[in-house]
């Protein structure tokens, strides 16, 4: 019983981790941290199927009746996170949607640098597009103002659907829903690479299709889909470190939205190419200084200090630090 004049004892068990000033997870807060995430990346991928057909995923018809589903489920999606908080208890003096990367402290930064920092990386397959593109830099500028040009893109469902739609549901969910969930019982650097492992499952479901569809030997789409695996779980650390460096979810959409249009780097072609030396020394700086400016690129300080996913976390992390 406690005693009288204890306040602590009379306090919801997430003001109660606030007043001691540490927070300590609820016990079973992993196991239904994990078991949300699963259901929410079931969820997401199910909804790609709920429309029955026979044509192959690119075509529109299917784009836009996915395009419904995916929405609907990616528009609940928080609902998750606020029944998650509401049965563990976990509280913070943050938002449920600041939590998820939804607002305005640090969002020009949180717009610019992350972008970026992505297109240093992206270094290489950037000089490589410009020394083959017939085009002028001032014919490109051009096109990148002419209204012409964007609805003509945005009239294209293989377009909303690479660089608007999927960098956006994506991100929703497997970033600003799943983090949140994950932090507080794993830790940022932990749930860094944990998150992605949900995302790549994800991607399996094309699996699917390309048997479906007989689209390649059985050997050929095993390996196509070891390989998206590996490449969309490394992708996913990336954004889900940015998520958790910068507190916002718009880094991550536009860094997928620009990698979705870059595609994998053609290294091949690259040491191919007649200009080579050139070529590969700007793949090799690229890499280089990402290195070197991935974290005071994505340092808290400019984003408002601490992010609030980072107040969930159940120890001091490096990573929520400037």
């Amino acid at each position: 019983m406690a005693e009288e004049g204890d306040l602590s004892a009379n306090l919801p068990r997430g003001d109660m981790e606030r007043s001691n000033g540490d927070f300590v997870p609820p016990e079973g807060l992993c196991w239904l941290s994990v078991l949300s995430c699963l259901l929410l990346a079931c969820s997401y991928v199910g909804s790609l199927y709920v429309w029955r057909s026979d044509l192959p995923r690119d075509h529109p018809t299917v784009i836009k009746r996915r395009f419904t589903s995916v929405l609907i489920v990616s528009a609940l999606s928080p609902l998750f996170v606020w029944a998650w908080r509401e049965f563990t208890g976990v509280r913070t003096d943050w938002s449920l949607l600041a939590l998820m990367g939804i607002r305005f402290e640090g969002l020009i930064p949180a717009i610019i640098l992350p972008l970026l920092l992505t297109m240093v990386l992206f270094l290489g397959p950037l000089m490589q597009l410009a020394m083959d593109c017939p085009w002028s830099f001032m014919d490109g500028i051009r096109v990148a103002f002419d209204p012409c040009f964007w609805m003509l893109c945005v009239s294209d469902m293989r377009w909303l659907r690479n660089q608007v739609v999927a960098p956006l549901t994506e991100e929703l969910v497997f970033r600003a829903c799943m983090l949140p969930m994950l932090v507080p019982c794993a830790g940022p650097s932990i749930a860094i690479f944990t998150c992605p492992l949900f995302f790549g499952v994800a991607h399996f479901h094309h699996v699917i299709e390309l048997l479906r569809f007989r689209q390649g030997t059985l050997s050929g789409i095993f390996l196509s889909a070891v390989f998206q695996f590996s490449y969309t779980a490394v992708f996913g650390a990336y954004t889900a470190f940015i998520f958790i460096r910068t507190g916002h979810l718009v880094g991550p959409v536009l860094c997928h939205s620009f990698c979705n249009y870059m595609g994998f780097p053609a290294i091949s072609a690259a040491l191919e190419h007649p200009q080579r030396l050139t070529t590969l020394s700007c793949y090799l700086l690229g890499v280089l200084l990402f290195l070197l400016l991935l974290f005071p690129f994505t340092d808290p300080y400019y984003y408002v200090l601490p992010t609030p996913v980072c107040t969930l976390t159940p120890s001091p992390s490096s990573l929520c630090l400037s």
